[in-house]
């Protein structure tokens, strides 16, 4: 006599069970979206019930997909980083994404392990942050499997999310300009080809841009870049100025950490902010408003860049074949009080 196996118990069967929808217990099971505690606790004791075990592995495979992406960011440790994949891996969740999360460290081997995994099918798509074109995996953009392209490396190879970098830190010069500076150091510029970044030239090239309109020529000697881009290179960078005993009435910081590595430098000296100096940051990191002084920087949305480059990923994997898309989010600069006041300026 055969026996009929006993039929698995489904999410269905668990719902009903439960009194709740089916989306809740996928909501339980992947643990994408928040679920109350009450609702949990149903959810799990009709799953014990029913004996009820996902097969969240065989289910990506039927659709062809794992439900992970990945996230390559240079530089984990930074403020601007972990406020950024904090807001990646928040709307992954919200669309039942599992989120890998790299660090490149500027190696582009580490983009070609992500490559490498994303062809296995161990991971749907790519968010990629390359610091430089010429070192990327993105020269073989043609033959790479679904990414997204996040930052300032410009190209037309892949989808891509940024901001117009050399447009705001023209907007930052422009600003400390307005203020009455006329000496304006820059932390974080670097236009040799060996070591810049393409943030570092892009926005380089926006304080030039804001230079020539006010008539003021550029100064080799004000513009120092110490790596890497944290509060250590951002102090270290301000004791070159003091050293090649230049004078400067205001500082253009490339990132937020660097400019709190200025402001511990110029307060170690003496110098006073913002009556003697100005300082400007970019990024706007939550620290920046709680700095002495507060920070003035450029801020954007990481909450929108975030959303906007998942959903050309989404798009991208399920249409390897589209042209590629760029968006350009906005960005404004955020005044506080590290620029209040018309400077003095520094003199060695």
């Amino acid at each position: 006599m055969t026996t009929t196996p006993p039929r698995r118990a489904t999410m269905k069967d668990v719902a009903a069970l439960a009194g709740v929808s089916p989306k809740t217990v996928s909501n339980v099971v992947t643990g994408t979206v928040p679920v109350n505690d009450d609702t949990r606790s149903k959810v799990e004791a009709a799953m014990a019930q029913l004996d009820f075990v996902p097969n969240l592995s065989a289910r990506g495979l039927r659709k062809g997909h794992s439900g992970i992406i990945a996230v390559a960011l240079p530089d984990l440790a930074t403020a601007f980083s972990a406020e950024l994949v904090h807001r990646i891996v928040e709307a992954a969740h919200e669309r039942g994404l599992a989120v890998q999360i790299e660090e490149t460290a500027s190696e582009p081997e580490r983009e070609k392990e992500l490559v490498s995994r994303a062809r296995a099918h161990l991971v749907d798509g790519l968010i990629l942050n390359p610091i430089r074109l010429e070192d990327s995996v993105l020269k073989y953009a043609d033959r790479l499997p679904p990414l997204v392209v996040i930052g300032e490396v410009e190209q037309n190879r892949a989808d891509h999310v940024r901001i117009d970098s050399r447009l705001a830190a023209a907007d930052a010069t422009r600003h400390v300009l307005a203020r009455g500076a006329r000496r304006i150091a820059v932390v974080g510029a670097d236009d040799d080809p060996s070591v810049a970044t393409a943030t570092s030239r892009l926005r380089l090239e926006g304080v030039h841009d804001a230079l020539r309109e006010a008539g003021i020529p550029r100064d080799p000697a004000l513009e120092v870049n110490r790596l890497p881009w944290e509060m250590a290179g951002g102090a270290d960078a301000v004791r070159t100025l003091f050293e090649r005993g230049v004078a400067f009435d205001a500082i253009v910081a490339f990132t937020d950490s660097l400019a709190l590595g200025a402001l511990h430098a110029l307060h170690d000296r003496g110098v006073r902010v913002p009556e003697d100096v100005i300082v400007t940051g970019f990024d706007d990191v939550e620290f920046s408003k709680y700095t002495s002084p507060s920070l003035t920087t450029i801020a954007f949305d990481r909450r929108a860049f975030a959303v906007a480059a998942l959903g050309l990923l989404e798009t991208r994997m399920d249409d390897r074949a589209a042209p590629p898309r760029a968006l350009t989010l906005s960005h404004h600069l955020l005044e506080r009080d590290s620029t209040k006041a018309a400077p003095l300026g520094y003199r060695p």
